[in-house]
């Protein structure tokens, strides 16, 4: 089931009026990646504030859910003895079958009995699995008599839509739609509902008669229809190469090109009534239309199914993208019920910045174009930018003007004179302001020099990692009159003047080296501030921007706290921290959950923020130095589909076998392989995919991670007008239909060139959904799909447990042979 967004309050108004203090607490399943975090934060100030009980439990990947399905999840259950209750699902579960990995079916796969177990599912990735979007729990089984629909229907629950009618409490899995289901899933809707209701046939590979028509189906009368069976409950002699599974987990993924069948019906009762024939003109009322054959009827229900099929496949098939942030979600949430604040109001501003920082966008994991209107502006398409205006509103409305600063005008000085600002305006400030962020890494805690030298930005467009790169930063810096003596030390210690006019001097000599994007404007394309960044103060104490606390807390989550106690970040010894030695990874997972809770405190402690600093700074100078020697020493090898490069020595080896920081120098060298590109080939609408594997010694395996060639930044004019080009053409064809109408209705029999006019009707129905089609699943990530066919035909021994598709772990032996065949499959949509 999916809930509309514009019921988005009605679940958790149930469970405010409904939890009392012997109620059984709200478990939050939480993934570990700054996003989800902080979405977390978001709810449990909201549990708080209503007094409803609650546990916390990270998860690191499948096999950690599936862990706290048998053992948290399933003691609830009614069924077991418990008392049921809520499951919050957040960055977790979107592109799975929950009710198998949560142990919501029965022995026979079916989810008849959730045991009272209610399960919310808040996701950015995509695509959606489909059964846990337009499934739904049949909790009646004594009303047998009574179609699928209309049981749904009493449930408050129309083709998984969740009605104003629905009463929680019936148990089930519940998707939180963020308005892409609304919107854009109407076709797939379609077909999945009509593969629920279409009888279970056995498709022995016959091909259907020409001479039938594919709209010329019998009239069926569908007895009670078994409950829906799990996505894996296949038919073995259909298509078997599209059943990728992935190894070593119990979990049915629609990342890959696998597609389900139809629920299995008990009964098919075929209505003894005549088939409908066209209309015929014929005066003659003799003639009796011969009613199909069994055989007929069969190769119609199966062409029927196929066509269904071919919509579900096509849409796990477009590949991996990100939609709404969940944080934003979260909060439209605290908004709907009138909680929003200061504090959740950031969070949710750190959760939106920091989808930039993994180049998590609607084209999925990939290094994008950036935009020419600077910041990050442009970025996630239109629907993000949507939420960036709306949270910049929202700044506005919760940090309003003080009236003493209105008299002297000093009121939100970096949105008034464009400067960037580094103090608060008082010792008790605590507010959000705008400012014009410039791309840099940690200016205000770094030196000006070395923000501008770990920016991946600056890094890609100058060529940091050589040394004539170098050389055009010490240019650029001696253009804006800045010393490397003034620039070399920490920012907040320069010469007032030389910050103040800083952005200015940037605007002026940035795009004399190609570098548009690196300030944002006064004002955007509509009087906005498109790309302007988010600041907070926490009184005299710190003032840092969101993209600051997205680097700091991905940091900790990647890196942890505990490696520089006692240490210097100058003499960090990577040898000195714990590493598990463990095959399956259990021990290592173990220990990046613990770091969750750091991260969880440091969200909302400025000390603890500011004590991992220098984990963020040591992480990026690791990037730096990691990406800097893989492209001088020309370690990037050019395949047929990607570029690939392996990081199995160095001191900063073991740092990236984390996904996330892993991800992030992945993105690193392929936005620096773009910008060379771009300057031998010209400017390409398509960028470059790398595949970047790092060596985890001390369990014998890689870690890889395929990034996508673009779509981070979305062509937003272009989008617009070939939007109106379809509408266009719609039009046309309403009023082609309507003329054609009007004509039968007069009797002008032309019936030849009404069946021309039909023909290309279609014609342009297809053209148009193709083009569709092509626009919705251009540029996307699909190494999740091409992961799982190449270990279908190599049979490496690989782990696929990370919630990002695009993460496999592989043994060293089988790597060679792994990227081999991976060379030879279609990685970007």
């Amino acid at each position: 089931m999916y809930l509309p967004r514009s019921l988005i309050s009605h679940l958790y108004l149930h469970l405010l009026r409904t939890h009392h203090p012997l109620s059984p607490p709200v478990l939050i399943l939480v993934s570990l990646e700054p996003d989800a975090l902080c979405a977390c934060r978001i709810l449990t100030s909201l549990f708080k504030r209503d007094y409803i009980s609650h546990k916390i439990q990270p998860v690191s990947g499948y096999g950690d859910l599936a862990k706290a399905g048998q053992d948290l999840i399933r003691p609830m259950k009614t069924t077991e003895g418990g008392s049921g209750g809520i499951v919050v699902c957040l960055g977790v579960g979107g592109l799975v079958d929950l009710g198998e990995l949560l142990g919501l079916e029965n022995e026979n796969g079916e989810q008849s009995e959730t045991g009272g177990i209610e399960v919310w599912v808040i996701d950015a990735r995509r695509p959606w699995n489909l059964g846990n979007v337009f499934g739904s729990p049949q909790e009646q089984p004594s009303l047998r008599d009574i179609d699928m629909n209309s049981r749904r229907k009493q449930l408050g629950v129309e083709r998984g839509r969740i009605l104003p009618s629905y009463r929680p409490g019936h148990g089930g899995i519940i998707v939180f739609d963020d308005g892409d289901i609304e919107e854009g899933l109407g076709k797939e809707k379609d077909s999945y509902c009509a593969l629920l209701d279409i009888p279970d046939v056995d498709d022995d590979g016959e091909e259907s008669d020409d001479s039938e028509s594919e709209n010329d189906y019998p009239s069926l009368v569908l007895g009670q229809s078994r409950k829906r069976k799990s996505w894996s409950d296949r038919n073995e002699d259909e298509e078997s190469d599209l059943e990728n599974q992935r190894p070593q987990r119990r979990v049915r993924s629609n990342s890959g090109s696998s597609m389900p069948s139809s629920p299995r019906p008990r009964t098919l009762l075929i209505a003894g009534s005549r088939s409908v024939s066209p209309d015929s003109r014929s005066p003659s009322p003799a003639v009796v239309p011969k009613e199909p054959s069994a055989r007929t009827l069969r190769r119609r229900l199966l062409r029927l199914k196929r066509k269904h099929e071919s919509v579900l496949r096509a849409y796990y098939s477009l590949g991996a993208s990100y939609s709404e942030p969940v944080a934003s979600l979260v909060y439209s949430l605290a908004s709907e019920i009138g909680r929003e604040d200061n504090d959740l109001l950031w969070y949710a501003i750190v959760g939106v910045s920091s989808l930039e920082l993994y180049g998590r966008g609607d084209a999925g994991v990939s290094v994008s174009s950036s935009s020419e209107q600077g910041g990050s502006a442009g970025w996630g398409g239109e629907r993000n930018e949507r939420i960036r205006q709306l949270l910049r509103d929202e700044v506005r409305r919760l940090n309003p003007p003080d009236t003493n600063d209105i008299h002297t005008g000093d009121y939100d000085r970096g949105d008034a004179t464009g400067v960037i600002p580094t103090t608060a305006k008082s010792p008790t400030d605590n507010s959000i302001r705008l400012s014009p962020e410039p791309r840099f890494l940690l200016v205000r805690h770094w030196s000006l020099y070395d923000s501008m030298l770990h920016s991946p930005y600056l890094s890609a467009r100058l060529h940091i990692w050589s040394d004539a790169g170098r050389k055009r930063l010490h240019k650029l810096l001696a253009k804006m009159g800045v010393s490397l003596t003034q620039c070399k030390q920490s920012y907040t210690h320069m010469d007032m003047d030389l910050k103040r006019g800083l952005r200015e001097k940037l605007l002026k000599y940035a795009p004399v080296y190609g570098l548009d994007g690196l300030v944002p404007p006064a004002t955007g394309m509509r009087g906005g501030k498109e790309g302007w960044g988010f600041v907070r103060s926490w009184g005299w104490k710190a003032c840092l921007s969101a993209t600051d606390v997205a680097v700091i807390v991905g940091a900790i989550l990647e890196v942890g706290k505990s490696g520089l106690k006692g240490q210097d970040d100058n003499n960090w010894d990577i040898s000195q921290r714990r590493e598990p030695i463990d095959a399956d990874g259990t021990a290592e997972n173990e220990e990046w959950v613990g770091r969750f809770f750091e991260a969880y405190d440091a969200l909302s402690k400025i000390d603890a923020l500011k004590h991992a600093l220098p984990t963020a700074q040591h992480l990026h100078r690791s990037i730096l130095r990691t990406g800097t020697s893989l492209l001088e020493k020309r370690q990037i090898r050019h395949l047929r589909a990607f570029r690939m490069a392996v990081v199995r020595d160095g001191p900063d080896v073991q740092l990236f076998t984390h996904p996330g920081a892993l991800t992030k120098l992945a993105l690193w060298v392929g936005e620096a392989i773009q910008e060379q590109e771009k300057e031998k080939k010209g400017p390409s609408r398509r960028g470059t995919p790398l595949v970047l594997a790092a060596l985890n010694e001390s369990r014998g395996v890689y870690v890889i991670v395929g990034t996508g060639s673009g779509g981070g930044v979305v062509d937003l004019v272009g989008k617009r007008e070939r939007k109106e080009r379809r509408e266009a053409k719609k039009k046309a064809k309403e009023e082609k239909r309507a003329e054609r109408e009007r004509k039968l209705k007069g009797g002008n029999g032309e019936d030849e060139d009404d069946e021309g006019e039909e023909t290309e009707d279609a014609d342009s129905d297809d053209s148009d959904s193709d083009e569709e089609s092509e626009e919705r699943g251009y540029g996307r990530n699909r190494f999740g799909n091409a992961f799982q066919e190449v270990i279908e035909e190599t049979n490496a021994r690989t782990r696929i447990d990370s919630f990002e598709t695009c993460v496999v772990e592989i043994r060293k032996e089988d790597l060679s042979g792994f990227l081999e065949s991976l060379s030879m499959k279609a990685v970007v949509g």
